[in-house]
């Protein structure tokens, strides 16, 4: 890595003057002018797969490769111009898009069905003007199908099953279907045909939207990260197409520690690693593959799950649970191995250019023997100010390795303003005086010197989540509760206007010159 700093600002958080309720694939390259503008040459989104009606987080994707219609951005569809997009609104839809537009927050059932009726006026006149032409541009959509017919076949098939039943997940489904007979497959693919072509359109017309807006953050000198969640949901199209590969009557959770007694069951379907060495790790390779498409950098979510999974029966006593693989050599051996296969997919998969650089998160309860491993893989980790403390203080950020990720928040805690109020006065004291804070610091100014000690860290990579560029003090998420604040978090106003604010054009200069001064 160079020394750069970054921005996290979810797909879903950016607001733009053309929005519909939430951030467009499109808009990428605009929050890359932006943050450019303030110094920064990283964009890291949180995962933007396909997610189920009602779902909001990203995390609980139904499908690891194919993106989400959510961020189609309806003016860049080449089936449809803008009378078209407005004419299939009508009135109705004109005035729920406005409303989504203005809200504080994203609504996301709002957003998905506007943004479904548009894509399918879109698909509806590309089926009738080109492929039943046979025209260029059905010949390039048969060229996508086959290439990512792996994944997408299935998230077809998935897609039209759900439909079928009311939205409901595969588990539900009659049998011949949950286990994918062949011919409840073939009945699928005859009485569904054309539907099977429009979801292999949306994900041909979402990744062509992707490959442009990242071809022109490449050019702005801006690089694109993406984050990898460690598994997939039980209901995903993935468990039900590879379910072999995934121990389905036992759940993944996280082990007792100091602050759950009884450890953490998160209700999803650990990897069943001895069935997955079958085919050498092909489902796990296919999806780094996928991901050296879309993104420059790749952060490995949970990444000591690869190394031992907290697995128990479902729905057991906590004193059940125990590390799937069990022992340290073992535990080693198996991260070493799963990680070094999706390096090698990363890599091969690179086209030319310089391959995605895999990050691990590495935060939380993690034996010493996992940093070491990811060490020799060349993986960086992270190091969140506030957590990097030992018998002595808290760690200088100098001290820092360089190849880590130094932050002074994530996506799952509260951004600098707000994490420094929570914090005990003996923590402020500490931090404050290395940073040069002191009791008659203004807010403001208090602010930009804690982001001075972040940037003047060794690590090559800083990252800000983006409410720290604004000053804002709001949460992404908060881990534990279930609301309309989490997931939904949007900037305050469209990226263009926000050198506008005479506050935050003065901010921004002199973050400017802070990220400047420390040679990032």
């Amino acid at each position: 890595m160079r020394r750069q700093a970054g921005v996290v600002l979810p797909l879903f958080a950016i607001r733009t003057e053309t929005d519909w309720g939430i951030g467009q694939i499109s808009d990428l390259p605009r929050c890359a002018e932006w943050i450019s503008r303030v110094g920064h040459r990283l964009l890291q989104v949180l995962p933007t797969h396909e997610l189920s009606p009602g779902e909001t987080s990203p995390y609980g994707a139904l499908t690891a490769f194919g993106l989400d219609p959510i961020y189609v951005d309806p003016r860049a569809i080449a089936d449809l111009d803008e009378e078209a997009v407005e004419s299939t609104l009508g009135d109705e839809g004109r005035r729920a898009r406005d409303g989504a537009r203005a809200s504080v927050r994203v609504d996301y059932s709002t957003v998905r069905a506007l943004k479904a009726r548009v894509l399918r006026a879109a698909f509806d006149r590309f089926y009738e003007r080109e492929w039943i032409a046979g025209t260029p541009r059905a010949k390039a959509l048969r060229s996508y199908m086959d290439a990512e017919k792996a994944w997408l076949d299935d998230l077809a098939l998935y897609n039209v099953l759900r439909e079928s039943h009311g939205g409901w997940g595969w588990s539900t489904w009659p049998e011949d279907e949950q286990i994918r007979s062949p011919a409840a497959l073939r009945r699928v693919r005859e009485e569904h045909p054309r539907r099977l072509l429009e979801v292999a359109y949306v994900q041909w017309t979402l990744d062509d939207q992707w490959q442009r807006a990242r071809a022109e953050m490449r050019s702005l000198g801006v690089e694109l990260m993406g984050d990898l969640p460690f598994v997939v949901g039980i209901e995903s199209a993935d468990v039900w197409a590879h379910a072999a590969q995934f121990q389905m009557k036992l759940s993944l959770g996280a082990p007792p520690d100091e602050f759950s007694a009884g450890g953490q069951d998160w209700g999803l379907p650990p990897y069943d690693w001895v069935a997955m060495d079958s085919d050498e790790l092909g489902w796990i390779r296919a999806r780094a593959r996928r991901a050296a498409r879309l993104y420059d950098r790749l952060r490995l979510d949970h990444v000591v799950g690869y190394f031992r999974q907290w697995v128990r029966p479902k729905q057991a006593a906590d004193s059940n649970g125990r590390f799937d693989p069990q022992g340290t050599e073992a535990q080693i051996a198996r991260g070493t191995r799963v990680l070094r296969a999706m390096l090698e997919e990363i890599t091969s998969d690179s086209h030319g250019v310089d391959p995605p650089r895999a990050i691990a998160e590495d935060l939380g309860v993690v034996p010493p023997f996992v940093r070491e491993a990811l060490r020799r893989l060349g993986m960086p980790g992270y190091r969140v100010i506030p957590w990097e403390r030992d018998e002595k203080g808290y760690r200088d950020p100098r001290s820092f390795p360089e190849d880590s990720v130094a932050s002074w928040s994530t996506h799952d805690t509260a951004p600098l303003d707000a994490w420094w109020d929570e914090l005990r006065d003996e923590d402020r004291a500490e931090l404050g005086n290395r940073a040069g804070v002191r009791p008659e610091t203004d807010p403001e100014q208090r602010s930009l010197l804690l982001l001075a000690d972040l940037y003047q860290s060794r690590s090559k990579l800083a990252l800000v989540l983006a409410q720290e560029l604004l000053g804002a003090r709001d949460r992404i998420n908060t881990p534990g509760t279930v609301g309309v604040e989490n997931w939904s978090w949007r900037l305050p106003s469209a990226v263009e206007d926000l050198d506008d604010d005479e506050h935050l054009r003065h901010r921004f200069a002199a973050i400017r010159d802070l990220v400047r001064q420390a040679g990032r």
